[in-house]
């Protein structure tokens, strides 16, 4: 459970921050409008395009791993946020309770679990996706929408320990793209030829043990290398 609260904390200081205070009333400091699945849909559609579902092309290439797991991690921040706004505006409980409800959704304890190799197929992988989408489209509950992430995070070779890990990774990077131009339109996605989230990757891949701090500076020190 102490990972799922410290998730939850972060992730609604990161919408504090970057959307302003009463955010969960479906609307930024900033007048723009909020909508969480469809931002959780979204992405779950360029988790699909991570697959070479396309008959028409690349037809003998493989799914790109490493970045289904980035765009599982991507989907992970908008259920989150949408299971804090629910809770916040229909007095639910707190951030503990929050935490504590979702360790009681029914495939929780075994996204505990060391990882084990999906058996799927691509096509199955991606209906499991698609399930996902289906429970954000036709107004499921939180719970089920919770449930699916998890089928899909699973599949993806994630567990709670390495969503933990990229989902704090992810988060730190966000912090720093809103600190260098990203709601502005002048922050630099591609450094010296790869995406930030690749680079993210590698600094946490090369550095396990770092801390959030750690991550940051580093972050900063290939940003002005780049």
């Amino acid at each position: 459970m102490n990972q799922i609260l410290q998730m939850l904390q972060l992730q609604q200081q990161l919408n504090d921050n970057t959307n302003g205070l009463g955010w969960e009333n479906g609307v930024t400091k900033n007048g723009k409008i909020i909508d969480w699945k469809r931002c959780a849909y979204l992405e779950c559609a360029e988790l699909i395009e991570s697959y070479p579902w396309k008959h028409w092309k690349s037809i003998d290439a493989s799914p790109d791993f490493e970045n289904i797991k980035i765009e599982s991690v991507d989907i992970w921040h908008f259920v989150m946020s949408l299971a804090l706004q629910e809770y916040k505006n229909n007095n639910l409980g707190s951030i503990e309770k929050l935490a504590q409800d979702i360790t009681q959704v029914s495939n929780y304890e075994e996204f505990t679990k060391p990882i084990t190799p999906t058996t799927k197929d691509n096509y199955e992988q991606i209906e499991c996706v698609e399930e996902l989408i289906k429970a954000l489209f036709c107004g499921e509950s939180t719970t089920t929408i919770i449930e699916r992430f998890f089928s899909v995070a699973m599949q993806s070779s994630l567990n709670l320990d390495t969503l933990y890990k990229l989902y704090i990774g992810k988060n730190i990077l966000n912090q720093f793209r809103q600190d260098h131009g990203y709601k502005e339109g002048t922050y630099i996605k591609v450094w010296d030829g790869k995406e930030d989230n690749v680079a993210m990757q590698s600094i946490l891949e090369q550095n396990p043990d770092i801390t959030p701090q750690e991550l940051y500076k580093k972050l900063e020190e290939a940003y002005i290398a780049a």
